[in-house]
This record gives C-alpha cells, sequence and structure tokens, in this order.
C-alpha cells in the first residue's frame, strides 16, 4: 500500500509541478506565460489569478482562522449544558475526529489531484447522484455557516454601538461587508487579511479569559447581594441538550470542506499535513480554555456569545478587537462556497484562470449569490447559539467526517489485496467516523431542533431588536 501512495504522489507531481518554471523562483515566467498546471484550475499564467500561491504559513493562518471564530463564541454554553470534565472530553473526542478528517483531506488531494473539494469526492464514491447529494450538503453547509458569521458580526456592531440602530440594519450592512471581502479571489490574497482577523480573535479571546476571572461577579447574574454560579463538574443534561451541545462543538471545529479549498491552492501541498497539525493544536488549546475559563467563573450565568459574560465595557471591548476576526470568518466560508459555485461553472475552460469578461462575471455573480442567501439565513434565525448548534447538526459531521472516512475505505481498504493489522485497523477506525458522524447528524439535529423550539420567542425574523444584551443590561 505504500508503494500505491509513492506512486499516487508521483502522479500529483507530474500532473501539477513539472510544468512549474522553476522551482527556486515560481514567479517568474514562460515563453507562453503558463507558471504551472494544476489538475482543477488548468493553465496558471500572469493572465489570470495566481490559484496556486498559498504559501505554509498562510494555510496555517486560513486554518486556524477557519476554526476559531464563531462556534468558540458557544463554547462557555456548551460547558454549562453537559458539565466541566465531560465538556473537555466533547472538546476532545470531536478534536481527534475532525483532526483525523482534515488529514484524510490531504491525503485525498495528494491521491486524487482532480479533486478541488467534497463535492468531487462524492463523485470518487458514487457517482453523478454523489457529486450532486454532496454539492447540496456543502454548499448549505458554507452557507449557513456565513450566514451565522453575518449574525455574528451584528452582534458585534450592536455591543460596540449599544444597539445604535435597528438590528436589521446592522444585519445587512454585514451582508455587504461580506460579499465585499469575500470577492478576493485568490486564498493566497485573502490570507493576508486573514493575519488580521486571526491575531483579533485570538487577541480578544485572552482578553475575556483574563477578565472574566477579574470581574466580582458575571454580568448576568445578580449584581447586588449573594450569587450561586452553580458549577457543575458533571452535569445531568437531557438528550436533546447534550447532543445540541456537542453539535456546537462540530460546528466549532468542523472545517473540512474549506480545508480541501486550502490545499488545492497551496504552493506545495506536501506541507499540508504539518500545517494542518499546528492549526489543530492552536484550535484545540483556544478551545478548551475559553470554554473550562468562563465556565468556570460564571457558571451558570454564561452568556450567548460568550463576550457579554464579560459585562458591558468589557463586551464592547472584546467585540471591537474581535471585528476583524468575525469577518474573516464571513469571507472565508463565504469564499469557499462562491469558489465551488465558480469552478464549477468555468471549470475546464479557458475562462477559470484567466481574466476574460465571462470570469469577471461569473465571479461576481457567485459571490453575489452566496452572500444574499447567507443573508436571508442570517435574518430569519435570529438566535446566535441556536443557527452555531443547528449548522453544525445537520451538516458538520455530514460533510467533514462521513465522506472522509468513507474515501480512506476506497482508496485504502477495497481491493486491497495485501491489508496487514494496520490497514485493518485503520479501517474500524473509519467505520467508526463514519457511524459517529452519522449518530451525530440525527441525533444533533433532532436537539437543535428541540432547542430553537424553546427559544423561539427570544428572535424575531428581520427584527430590530438588540440582539447583543447590551440594552437594558
Amino acid at each position: 500500500m505504500s508503494s500505491q501512495r509513492e506512486k499516487d504522489n508521483e502522479k500529483y507531481i507530474t500532473h501539477v509541478e513539472v510544468r512549474a518554471v522553476s522551482p527556486e523562483d515560481p514567479e517568474k515566467g514562460t515563453a507562453d506565460g503558463v507558471k504551472v498546471h494544476d489538475e482543477v484550475f488548468g493553465e496558471i499564467s500572469d493572465d489570470g489569478p495566481n490559484f496556486r500561491g498559498l504559501s505554509n504559513i498562510g494555510a496555517i493562518v486560513l486554518m486556524t482562522k477557519a476554526m476559531i471564530g464563531l462556534g468558540i463564541l458557544s463554547i462557555p454554553f456548551v460547558f454549562m449544558a453537559v458539565g466541566l470534565v465531560p465538556g473537555v472530553l466533547v472538546i476532545l473526542m470531536i478534536q481527534a475526529m475532525m483532526t483525523w478528517a482534515n488529514w484524510e483531506v490531504g491525503q485525498t488531494k495528494l491521491r486524487h489531484p482532480d479533486v478541488w473539494g467534497v463535492t468531487d469526492v462524492g463523485r470518487k464514491l458514487a457517482g453523478r447522484f454523489g457529486e450532486e447529494f454532496l454539492s447540496v450538503a456543502f454548499l448549505l453547509y458554507m452557507v449557513f455557516i456565513a450566514g451565522s458569521a453575518i449574525l455574528a458580526v451584528s452582534t458585534a456592531l450592536n455591543a460596540i454601538t449599544l444597539h445604535a440602530t435597528c438590528t436589521a440594519v446592522f444585519v445587512a450592512v454585514s451582508a455587504v461587508l461580506g460579499f465585499l471581502l469575500m470577492s478576493i479571489k485568490t486564498l493566497q490574497k485573502v490570507s493576508w487579511l486573514s493575519w488580521a482577523g486571526a491575531i483579533s480573535i485570538l487577541a480578544a479571546l485572552l482578553m475575556m479569559v483574563i477578565v472574566v476571572p477579574l470581574q466580582d461577579r458575571p454580568a448576568a447574574a445578580p449584581q447586588t447581594g449573594p450569587w450561586d454560579k452553580d458549577l457543575k463538574i458533571f452535569n445531568n443534561p437531557t438528550i436533546a441538550e447534550a447532543l445540541s451541545g456537542v453539535s456546537t462543538v462540530v460546528f466549532s471545529t468542523a472545517a473540512a470542506p474549506a480545508f480541501f479549498s486550502f490545499a488545492s491552492e497551496m504552493k506545495n501541498p506536501h506541507a499540508y499535513t504539518r500545517c494542518m497539525l499546528i492549526s489543530e493544536a492552536i484550535a484545540t488549546s483556544f478551545l478548551i480554555l475559553v470554554g473550562v475559563v468562563i465556565y468556570y467563573y460564571c457558571g451558570q450565568y454564561v452568556a450567548v456569545p460568550a463576550p457579554g459574560s464579560a459585562g458591558v465595557l468589557f463586551k464592547r471591548i472584546c467585540y471591537g478587537i474581535a471585528i476583524p476576526g468575525l469577518a474573516m470568518s464571513l469571507c472565508i466560508y463565504a469564499h469557499v462556497a462562491a469558489k465551488y459555485l465558480f469552478v464549477r461553472s468555468l471549470r475546464g475552460t479557458k475562462h477559470l484562470a484567466t481574466n476574460t469578461k465571462r470570469h469577471w462575471v461569473t465571479w461576481f455573480v457567485c459571490t453575489g449569490s452566496v452572500t444574499i442567501v447567507a443573508y436571508i439565513i442570517s435574518s430569519a434565525i435570529p438566535i446566535f447559539s441556536t443557527l452555531c448548534s443547528l449548522i453544525g447538526a445537520m451538516f458538520g459531521c455530514f460533510v467533514s467526517v462521513c465522506p472522509m472516512g468513507l474515501m480512506w475505505l476506497k482508496d485504502n481498504y477495497v481491493g486491497n489485496r495485501n491489508r496487514t493489522w494496520k490497514t485493518h485497523l485503520g479501517a474500524a477506525w473509519a467505520v467508526f467516523v463514519v457511524l459517529a458522524g452519522v449518530f451525530l447528524t440525527v441525533g444533533g439535529t433532532y436537539g437543535s431542533i428541540v432547542a430553537m423550539i424553546n427559544s423561539g420567542t427570544e428572535g424575531k425574523p428581520w427584527s430590530c431588536a438588540d440582539n447583543s444584551g447590551s440594552v437594558g443590561t
């Protein structure tokens, strides 16, 4: 099997890198202007965007930003639902699955250089039906995340301005901002902005975990007299509450569909795994840090999103610092959704990697369409925690974990006559991952729907009401 992988890697090099002009200086053109030939994007030259320009450090920043931004703001609420110790265990369990799935993304890209995303994995697994089926799930997942990001940015604007205007206005402003950012065509250039996004969100999270322990009491607790944070080491949630909490963790970490896009635009896809492991370590550390610290000091008075636990003043400061990070979460996921539509529309034509009129019109139609749908979602489901849980439940495992488990089995187990105990062990893990993904999809969706029903009176579609909890606090 190792020899087969070596052949697959050689195939990748043959199709993708052998046409590069100069390994020492890939920016130098050739006589015909071709820099590199890519199995997905075709001939990449100076006449169009560089879809193979993402550096290793740029990939790390994008991956880290993709996992730290939205879901992490609801992680303390998960700890409140399941308890301190189960909260840590759930994060570690889900992260183990997601890290493996993200690792398989890189392996799949090397074995199948024509794969751009999870939709192509569907084609490898089940032909046209598999491709179309996963295309719908992938687009819904990406656009729903973009919708939750619009909601998060509007919440930040409400908090900073103390609800200076109708929330529906802030949602619209957030959508326009997202459209402008996501319209940057290459992930190489998106990664430059992601530096600001990653630094801002990490700085805001660190400020939050420093400020909350220094407070006399959480903002949501009674401001006079005794108060009980009711800290639970092990809580006793209902099945629906537990599954909803797990779904929120899934939403925070299930980025495999976006990681495919990152791998496809990297200068050196062979460095993907190293970049991914670094970003996973950073993301896991911050998920546990934020969850443990905020829940330990706030207990039952945890606010959702988490910056509300720091009180009105520091909430405004945290959101002010975090806005670039929240905006870049919107940019990344909306960009990946639009890029899929763009690649699918122009794949196999010169227009995909050349700045023609058709190229530009198609790109802006794709970005505009994603923006409009994400805006409608964010306005129709105005409750941040509920939206995060619902997205993670319905699509997180379904598009991030299950396809990767099946792809591993297809490439490494089915038809392999030289199976070793390691192969059987890997197959057992892949089957477990697929079954766990199915269970979390079904059970988590149930839990999220129950939570949505219970919180149905807390927000109205296209509402002007403050969604940051700043007014009257």
